[in-house]
Parts: structure tokens; C-alpha cells; sequence
């Protein structure tokens, strides 16, 4: 044990330059996995849109290249080339190598910026193996290149130009990142939204390896984002609200449309950075919202005198809205930005709501009153929801006084050890009654199709069984009452038979959690489990092989046979492959009621042995728009999913 007096001065380590950064990757970009990795190019590609945003790029492109690197490439201003003052280097190379150094800290570089804390570029230079910048500015280009942060050259002029901006080619560390491959449609994504968000901007990707390439350019900015969001909805008119107006120092942009659907879609950005938790603008854009239609319902005898203002849940029902305020200082709660926090914002867009929606109201009564007409609708059907629900209270339903009846629960009382089995259909369900660990394992049947909610209000869910007992055995409660803190069990499995009707359950299953359980889906609580296809038996002997997709089966096979061979077995290849690789059967598994209660437990239940798959929401817009194809109203929009998707089925039961 050490002493107090060997701790002096020289244990303190302190790291210099950019050394913290590639000693604690984690801290600046908030992983070495796949999301840090993009991470770096969503930094280069940001100081493009802040170029833009304060007027002076066009454009901003990225080009994957075949060797691995990334070149982002904008027409902005160019970094400057002149000495820095405060480090006695060229502002390039102090951008490239300084933390903490760049034009976004009031200086007068930026009036707005998404890239608040000025580590991006030098962070992106320290990850790299390698990293070379050219600027264009003032008629001439100049070129440095890094590795690993540490500059391999100095800045050195090296042609003639007539064109301005940035171009900065890096390749990810492969010694600090767990995979350097950059996903091309994860940053088509990302610039698609970029186009939208910065009205008037081109921007575009090529990738070398595969040779693919798109381009993205929204005259209407925020406006084509919020059609984009609805594409496929049957919106209730084609006209979208549009409003930018500046309000002291900020800009504020809406735009909104309503559809005939149940949820809501919001989506708020400050200076082009998501907000996924809200904040001051989205507070008063909904405080605004809910003021307005009611005063023109009221004005307009829409709503009667005696009759209950609209709650602001009503008036969002099938609202599709995006908004985006520019400011010169966001405040943001905590490092990564998701919740905006400047308390002047919400007076700011609850100003121009209320002036400009009520003008747009006034000035297009036949959408005013398809919306006033959908939010009395969505009233209607709370008061009958409510009604339902407690009606449902009344009876001990959902207070967790007593569990579903066809409930085989486990026995352990904690969370994080409990997982319950959703089991289609009462035959599989008696089996994995009889076969599962009942300390750990709980069972609910569900008979029949679940409920599509998709296309069902909450009055309507808590009229059927199988989702009601759905939500009392998870405990968790539903909207108004829903807290996750009532999970009972960390793991809820979806275990269907692997074939079209197994398949359709689980979507309608996944359709119910997305729309009304998401924190669930978000925590990583829903697995999908993967029954076994195949069993190859093996002649006079109990520990049979089980397969769980066709290429595995192929696999083995090629693998079992070379092996007879190899042993000298003699082969008999007019026979069936299974009986060349020594196999005396081979069977194929459509559903879980072929299998006994043990086999049930040994392929897909126990813990050693199953193959879970865990589900996850990477992309919550491409989930909404996927679930709305295959749940929705529009047949035309499922037909071409499925023949855009049909290469991609491996085993189809027909």
C-alpha cells in the first residue's frame, strides 16, 4: 500500500495537445463503436453547414472513398491561412491541433453554429491515422497533412485558384475504432436531413467502393421535410403551413401538416441540432398550438359555448410539424444537446404562432376546419378512452391486483432476472408452460392475430383481450398512466412460428411497442426469439444438430461431408446431402407446435443455447415510415415495399 507521501507532483499526469482525446476517445464523441466513428464525419461535415448557415457556402459533399478515407468538401470561406496571434501557428494548423480553438465562440466568425464547443475538426485530426486539409482562399490553395494529430508537414502553398472553401480528407484510427467501414446510407441520412434543414443548400454523396452516388437539394426547406415525414399518409389537406420570421436576434421556422393518423410527429432542431427532448421552442410551439385552433373554434362556433376546451393532446393528434430556431448563444442541458434550454425561444415561437397559424386559420377555412373537425374527433375518442379506462380501473384491471388468467408468471420478483415469453397461439403456449424455467421464464399466449393498432384508438386497444392482457402482465400501464419503472420483466420475447402468419404477429406486436411502449423498445427490452428451421438427426444417437436459417444448413453440410471424405468414408452422391454428411434425417421446423416442451426449452428457450435477436430503434423516422407502409390504410404503399423488399426474404412459407 502506498504511502501518503508518494503521491507528490509526479503522479499527476498531464496530457498535452491532443493526447486526451486519443486516451479518452469516449469523452469527445461518445463511443469508439460504429456511432463515434460516424461521429467524426458528422463534425467535418457540420462546419460546411455552419458555412452555410452564416451565408457563405453552397454546398457541402462527401465522397467515400475506395481506400477507406473520407473527404468532406465544402465552397465556404476557407479556413484562414494567416498566422494565429495567441499560438504563433497557422490558424489551419491551430484549428486542426488546438482544442477549444475555432470561430464559434463569438469571435464574429459565426452568428449561429451547430458545432458549439469548438473540438470538432482537431478532435477528427486526433482519431485519425492520417488527415490532409486543403483551403482554397485568396486566389490560392494550400495543403498540410497530420497523422494521428501531429502535423507531417507545414502549411505550404501549392497552386493556383478561382475557388473558395474546404476540403479535409481523414482516415479513422483503426488501433482506436472497433470498425473504420463508414455506413454510406447512414450518411446519405444524415446530409438528406442537412438539405432540409438548410434551405437552399446542395449537398451530396459518392461512394467509391460501390459506386453508388445521391444528391440532395430542398428549395422549401423544413416545408419539403415535413411532406417527406407524411409521404404515404392520407393527409387531411395538401397545403402545409410554412412560417420564418425573425424574432430579435433569432429566426424561428415552422411548418406543419396534419394526416389521418393517431400519433404525433415533432420534430425540433436549434441551429440544425436535433433536440429529441424538447425544450423552451417545443413548449411554446405546443402552448401556441393548443391556443389558437381553440380560439378560432370558439370564434367560429365550432366548438360550443358549454363544450370543454380542446386539450393540446387533441389539437396534435396526426399533426406532422418541424421546428427550427437559429440563434446566436443555444443553451443546451448537458453535453449533447438534446434538450434546448434558452428561456427567450419559447416567447419567440408562441409570437409567431400565434400571429401567423391564426392568419393561415383565417385565410383557409376549409383546412381550419378539417383540423378543428380531426381535433373534436381525437376529444371524442380520449372522453371514450377514459371512460373505458376507468371502467377497466373499476374492475382491477390494470392496477395489478390480479394478472391475466392465462399468465404463467415466474416466480422471481425481479426485473432484471424476469423475461416473459409473448407465445403465439395456446398449443405453443401449453408447451412452453410445461417445458420453460419457472423461476425466471414467464408465458403469455396470445390467441389469434393481436389487435393492428396502427389503425386503433386507445378505446378500441382496451377493448381487446390480447392486448389488455398484454399491458396488465407488463405492468407498465398505458399513455395517461404508463411509467417504465413498472416493467416486470427486462426481457419480453416475442416467440412466433417462423413462417408468414408468425411474422405478421410479430410486426403487429412491434407495431404496439413503437406506437405506445417505446421507452420499452428504446431500453432494449424486447428480443425477437428464432425457433430452429432444421434438425438433422444423427443415426442411434439423442443430441441432434438444430439449424436456424438455410445458410448455416448449407454450411454444415459442405463442412460434415468434406470431413467423410477426408476420414475416407465412401460417399454416396446420388443421395440426399444430409445422408452424404452422415445424417440419417433431416426435418423442417414450420411451427413451435412440432415441438415437444423439451425441445421447445433446448432450441429456443434455454439461456445457453437460443438465439435471441434484440430489436432496436436506430432511426425513429424510417421506423415510423415502415411501420405506416406495412400497417397503414395504403395498399399501393405496402405492394411496392414488399416487391422492393422480396430479394431480401431468404425462407418464404407459402
Amino acid at each position: 500500500m502506498s504511502s501518503q507521501k508518494d503521491y507528490d507532483a509526479s503522479q499527476i499526469q498531464v496530457l498535452e495537445g491532443l493526447e486526451p482525446v486519443r486516451k479518452r476517445p469516449g469523452m469527445y464523441i461518445g463511443g469508439t463503436g460504429v456511432e463515434g466513428l460516424h461521429h467524426l464525419v458528422w463534425e467535418i461535415v457540420d462546419n460546411g453547414i455552419d458555412e452555410a448557415l452564416a451565408g457563405h457556402a453552397s454546398r457541402v459533399s462527401v465522397i467515400l472513398l475506395a481506400d477507406g478515407g473520407v473527404t468532406v468538401i465544402d465552397d465556404g470561406r476557407g479556413i484562414p491561412t494567416d498566422v494565429h496571434p495567441k499560438t504563433g501557428k497557422s490558424t489551419v494548423e491551430t484549428v486542426l491541433t488546438v482544442l477549444h480553438a475555432g470561430g464559434k465562440f463569438g469571435g464574429g466568425g459565426y452568428k449561429v453554429s451547430g458545432g458549439l464547443h469548438g473540438v470538432g475538426s482537431s478532435v477528427v485530426n486526433a482519431l485519425s491515422s492520417k488527415l490532409i486539409v486543403t483551403v482554397r482562399r485568396d486566389g490560392k490553395e494550400y495543403r498540410q497533412e497530420y497523422e494521428r494529430g501531429a502535423p507531417k508537414t507545414s502549411l505550404k502553398e501549392v497552386g493556383k485558384t478561382t475557388k473558395t472553401g474546404t476540403e479535409i480528407t481523414f482516415y479513422p484510427d483503426d488501433t482506436i475504432f472497433e470498425t473504420v467501414k463508414i455506413n454510406y446510407q447512414t450518411v446519405l441520412d444524415r446530409l438528406r436531413h442537412a438539405a432540409y434543414l438548410t434551405k437552399g443548400i446542395h449537398t451530396d454523396i459518392r461512394d467509391e467502393r460501390s459506386g453508388e452516388r445521391y444528391a440532395f437539394y430542398f428549395e422549401g426547406g423544413i416545408q419539403s421535410y415535413v411532406r417527406h415525414l407524411n409521404l404515404g399518409k392520407d393527409v387531411v389537406d395538401e397545403d402545409v403551413f410554412y412560417v420564418e420570421k425573425q424574432v430579435e436576434d433569432s429566426v424561428i421556422e415552422i411548418s406543419l401538416q396534419y394526416a389521418d393518423v393517431y400519433s404525433e410527429t415533432i420534430k425540433q432542431f436549434a441551429n440544425n441540432v436535433f433536440n429529441p427532448d424538447g425544450g423552451t421552442h417545443l413548449t411554446g410551439f405546443r402552448a401556441a398550438l393548443t391556443r389558437v385552433i381553440n380560439d378560432y373554434a370558439r370564434k367560429n362556433g365550432l366548438l360550443k359555448e358549454k363544450e370543454e376546451n380542446l386539450s393540446g393532446e387533441d389539437t396534435r393528434e396526426g399533426l406532422t410539424a418541424v421546428i427550427l430556431v437559429k440563434l446566436p448563444d443555444p443553451q443546451f442541458e448537458g453535453q449533447t444537446k438534446n434538450k434546448l434550454g434558452n428561456p427567450e425561444v419559447r416567447g419567440y415561437v408562441e409570437q409567431v404562432m400565434n400571429e401567423y397559424f391564426t392568419y393561415y386559420l383565417e385565410e383557409h377555412p376549409n383546412v381550419a376546419k378539417k383540423i378543428v373537425g380531426k381535433a373534436l374527433l381525437a376529444a371524442r375518442a380520449r372522453k371514450a378512452a377514459r371512460a373505458a379506462r376507468e371502467n377497466i380501473l373499476r374492475k382491477g384491471v390494470l392496477d395489478g391486483a390480479s394478472m391475466p388468467g392465462k399468465l404463467a408468471d415466474c416466480s422471481s420478483k425481479d426485473p432484471q432476472n424476469s423475461e416473459i415469453y409473448l407465445v403465439e397461439g395456446d398449443s405453443a403456449g401449453g408447451s412452453a408452460k410445461t417445458g420453460r424455467d419457472s423461476k425466471t421464464q414467464a408465458i403469455l399466449p396470445l390467441r389469434g392475430k393481436v389487435l393492428n393498432v396502427e389503425r386503433a384508438r386507445l378505446d378500441k386497444m382496451l377493448a381487446n383481450n390480447e392486448i389488455l392482457s398484454l399491458i396488465k402482465a407488463l405492468g407498465v400501464g398505458i399513455e395517461d398512466s404508463f411509467d417504465i419503472n413498472g416493467l416486470r420483466y427486462h426481457r419480453i420475447i416475442i416467440m412466433t412460428d417462423a413462417d408468414v402468419d408468425g411474422s405478421h404477429i410479430s410486426t403487429l406486436l412491434m407495431t404496439f411497442f413503437f406506437r405506445y411502449m417505446k421507452p420499452v423498445l428504446d431500453g432494449g427490452h424486447i428480443y425477437l426469439a428464432k425457433p430452429p428451421l432444421f434438425e438433422l438427426v444423427k443415426p442411434g444417437k439423442q443430441d441432434n444438430t438444430f439449424i436456424y436459417d438455410e445458410s448455416e444448413l448449407d454450411v454444415l453440410l459442405d463442412e460434415a461431408i468434406a470431413k467423410r471424405k477426408k476420414e475416407g468414408a465412401k460417399i454416396d452422391t446420388t443421395a440426399e446431402r444430409y445422408k452424404q454428411a452422415g445424417f440419417s434425417e433431416q426435418k423442417r421446423y414450420k411451427g413451435l407446435g412440432e415441438m415437444d416442451a423439451e425441445q421447445l426449452f433446448a432450441t429456443t428457450m434455454d439461456p445457453d443455447k437460443r438465439v435471441l435477436v434484440q430489436v432496436r430503434v436506430e432511426d425513429a423516422e424510417k421506423a415510423d415510415a415502415i411501420f405506416n407502409k406495412l400497417m397503414g390504410t395504403e395498399v399501393e404503399l405496402r405492394k411496392n415495399f414488399i416487391q422492393a423488399n422480396a430479394k431480401f426474404v431468404k425462407d418464404l412459407d407459402i
